[in-house]
């Protein structure tokens, strides 16, 4: 007899097709049989070990979380709510090009350094793996949900060149083609930029392109955060549209926005250019957030040249107070790379949290808020929190246009992503509410998408882009990660006063088939695995 039947379901599938009632058996992981209602009426009804009555509930597939940052959280916290509880049971790590592997003892505590403010420093990790394999194998080990892996392109070239702000010699990208070749064969999915981010920000497009060309022989895809969100966002959207286009390689675009007060209402001008590229054949897909505020760090937005030479080389910038003084001009007046050639306004830059706790009651607060405080300039209070905080600081940037939000969520190459930063003593919402926010929120309450179509952003759309051959649908002979929620309630509870709050109206979620959440709570079940690469 088969382990469980889940009884009297609304199944919204993932296709994009119309639900329908009907009893789904799971068994070894998978779903064995879907038995629809007028079916049933006619035969006797399917039968299990154990029956769980979905009367009321929808049932989907698990939600794919695009643009995820947990490649530490995953290991750290075994529980891991704040994504199991929105019903997500695929996450893809390795983004914005920054992460752990591949790396060798210098890179890796230079990451460290550099990205403490996404994922903490990694002392209460032990990070035992140096290849892109290896980190996949430690997954392997047990985690709350399954995890895809992203080459890290910045990563990658602080191991082949450095920090340094240079083209790279031949025998720099070699290695650097090598390594993401490695990293493919070992698993990972694609290749990831932060093209705002030091040092990938250094790699010029030719350099891309050749990485490009080794991730598109594996039938991977490449995922950019590209060169700018703010003034010259839409030339950035073209440039990597043509890079992909030369090196024959699927485009993936992160957390795809169109923010700043440049950008306003021209969410349209960004879709049209995706779409004549995709009816020209272009194989493009993008993810986003259902917010309007962004979040990263606060050191991501100095200009490329305050981080040549990596962390170290810019807390001594930071330290020289003339050296300092061409870092506020280039954010105040010019407006940085770091910060999208946008000049900073430090009354959108909300400090979301700090590594040192002496720091503490900056967080919640502007930067300007926070200057006013202690009778100071912005500039002042933030350059403080970059040296004392040791780049650990974590913001909000309240930049973004509902209408542009709206407008590429509807969009036929569009999937879901938080983006979600886990650390600090208030994140981002869209941590702990992504995905629950599409399905009340912009399903239910506003509209935007019907529930069948948000369904298949989530799930089935995301699959394809993964190329993974039995994920994504609710079918039979495919795996049994599955989601129930209740549509009239489902809702997040996460906001920016209470960013950590679990989601309502998400009962069940099961993980290969094993329950992983269970009447609104989380067992000790940790059925999750790395999800490897499909060969070509």
């Amino acid at each position: 007899m088969e382990e469980l039947v889940i009884r009297d379901a609304d199944v919204v599938d993932g296709s994009g097709a119309d639900s329908y009632r009907a009893d789904v058996v799971v068994d070894g992981g998978r779903i064995v049989s879907i038995v629809k209602e007028a079916a049933a009426a006619g035969c006797q009804r399917p039968r299990a070990r154990r029956e769980l009555d979905a009367e009321g509930l929808v049932l989907s597939p698990g939600f794919i979380d695009m643009h995820a940052h947990s490649d530490l959280a995953l290991l750290r916290d075994p529980d891991h709510s704040a994504k199991l509880a929105q019903g997500v049971t695929l996450e893809v790590v390795g983004q914005d090009g920054l992460s752990y592997a591949p790396v060798d003892d210098r890179t890796l505590a230079e990451v460290r350094r550099a990205i403490t403010g996404w994922n903490g420093y990694g002392d209460d990790v032990d990070l035992d793996w140096r290849t892109v394999g290896e980190y996949l194998d430690r997954l392997d080990r047990g985690i709350a949900v399954n995890a895809a892996y992203l080459i890290p392109q910045g990563t990658v070239r602080a191991m082949a060149v450095g920090w340094e702000d240079r083209p790279a010699t031949g025998a720099e990208l070699d290695r650097m083609r090598r390594l993401v070749a490695e990293g493919l064969e070992q698993g990972a999915v694609g290749l990831s930029s932060g093209l705002t981010y030091t040092p990938g920000m250094y790699a010029d497009d030719a350099e891309l392109t050749e990485l490009c060309r080794v991730v598109a022989s594996y039938g991977g895809y490449y995922c950019p955060h590209h060169r700018s969100y703010g003034a010259g966002a839409l030339e950035a959207y073209a440039e990597m549209v043509e890079l992909t286009r030369k090196a024959g390689c699927p485009l993936h675009l992160a957390h795809a926005t169109m923010n700043f007060g440049v950008n306003e209402g021209r969410a349209p001008e960004l879709l049209a250019l995706l779409d004549r590229a995709l009816d020209a054949g272009a194989d493009i897909t993008l993810d986003s957030y259902p917010y309007t505020p962004g979040c990263t760090t606060l050191a991501a937005l100095l200009p490329s040249w305050a981080g040549e030479g990596g962390p170290e080389g810019t807390l001594t910038r930071l330290a020289d107070p003339a050296t300092a003084e061409r870092v506020r001009h280039d954010l105040e007046v010019t407006g940085s790379d770091g910060c999208h050639g946008v000049p900073v306004e430090w009354d959108t830059i909300e400090i979301s949290g700090v590594t040192a706790p002496a720091l503490a009651d900056h967080v919640g607060r502007t930067v300007r808020e926070s200057a006013d405080a202690r009778g100071e300039d912005p500039w002042t209070t933030a350059r403080r929190l970059l040296v004392e905080d040791r780049l650990g600081t974590t913001i909000l940037q309240h930049v973004g246009h509902e209408e542009n939000v709206r407008a590429i969520m509807r969009h036929r190459a569009h999937t879901g992503g938080s983006d979600g930063i886990l650390r600090g003593a208030k994140p981002h919402p869209r941590a702990y509410g992504t995905f629950p926010r599409y399905l009340g929120h912009y399903v239910r309450e506003a509209g935007v998408l019907t529930l069948e179509e948000c369904v298949a952003h989530l799930t089935a759309r995301p699959a394809a882009r993964l190329r993974l051959p039995d994920r994504g649908l609710v079918r039979e002979g495919y795996r049994a990660d599955l989601v129930l929620f209740d549509p009239d309630t489902v809702a997040s509870g996460a906001t920016f006063a209470e960013p950590r709050v679990l989601p309502a109206g998400i009962p069940y979620v099961l993980v290969d088939g094993r329950l992983a959440i269970e009447d609104g709570r989380r067992t000790d079940v940790l059925a999750g695995r790395a999800v490897r690469r499909t060969p070509v």
